[in-house]
């Protein structure tokens, strides 16, 4: 017997206990629950389940299913149910569900470490887009830690897991004050501001803070009291700021080491 029939002898459909379940992990006080949340579509499932990453559930069309096995098999912890596409909408968070829906497990807190390198400091990011953007981009270039205001939108917010791209299984994410954070740290602090210093004129360094603010309010004044130095992104045009995801991003590529 091969391991796609064996596989497909296990799978079951979900019961209505199970749909409502995952329902709820649209919202951050069930998440918070159950310690779990949503990770969906093809692309991003295909990844956590190549990897070592725990899953608690996969929810996937039986073609998917059927395509993945392999994948599937790598994962006997996990529950695996078979869905029409119809079932899969009527749970999904995509406008446009995509195959397959994940339910994974959040990592166990853990206090900030001791930094020697780069990381980003999050003051306020209430859109779940740019927070998994700039997740996405932390783990573009390598930064493997974010310290997250309490303002700050949750991490496991299923927007934001789907902006992030696989991002959350290669960067940690901290929530914590700011201040006793940065005031602690003995890494340049540097802020991401409209009143700065050319980014263009700043050295790269091999480790530091780059700390971005809210969409609309900017850095905080009691987090811009402790900084080391204020950057800004030259503008030539007449936009009236910068997307703090794409700030991110710009900045990033300019101070990092190359």
């Amino acid at each position: 017997m091969g391991v796609t029939t064996i596989a497909i002898n296990l799978l079951c459909m979900l019961s209505k206990a199970q749909i409502k379940y995952i329902r709820s992990l649209t919202h951050q006080k069930f998440r918070n629950e159950y310690k779990v949340f949503i990770a969906e579509g093809s692309k991003i499932a295909t990844e956590w389940l190549s990897g070592e990453a725990s899953v608690k559930m996969i929810i996937a069309t039986e073609a998917w299913a059927v395509q993945n096995i392999r994948l599937i098999s790598r994962h006997p912890e996990a529950e695996l149910a078979t869905v029409s596409d119809r079932e899969l909408e009527a749970i999904s968070t995509l406008q446009t569900p995509n195959q397959v829906l994940l339910v994974v497990p959040m990592p166990a807190p853990e206090d900030i470490p001791q930094l020697q390198e780069w990381c980003l400091a999050l003051d306020d990011i209430s859109d779940p887009g740019n927070m998994g953007t700039i997740i996405r981009i932390a783990d573009w270039f390598g930064i493997r830690h974010i310290v997250c205001s309490p303002g700050c939108v949750d991490v496991y917010n299923p927007k934001v897991v789907q902006s992030a791209m696989g991002g959350h299984l290669r960067v940690s994410m901290y929530e914590s004050e700011l201040l006793p954070f940065l005031s602690a740290t003995g890494l340049p602090k540097i802020a991401a501001t409209l009143d700065g210093g050319s980014v263009y004129n700043m050295k790269r360094t091999e480790a530091g803070v780059l700390i971005i603010g809210n969409e609309s309010k900017g850095i905080s004044d009691s987090v811009l009291a402790v900084v080391s130095e204020k950057v800004m992104i030259p503008r030539k045009g007449g936009a009236e700021s910068l997307n703090a995801g794409v700030s991110a991003g710009i900045l990033c590529a300019l101070l990092l080491p190359c």
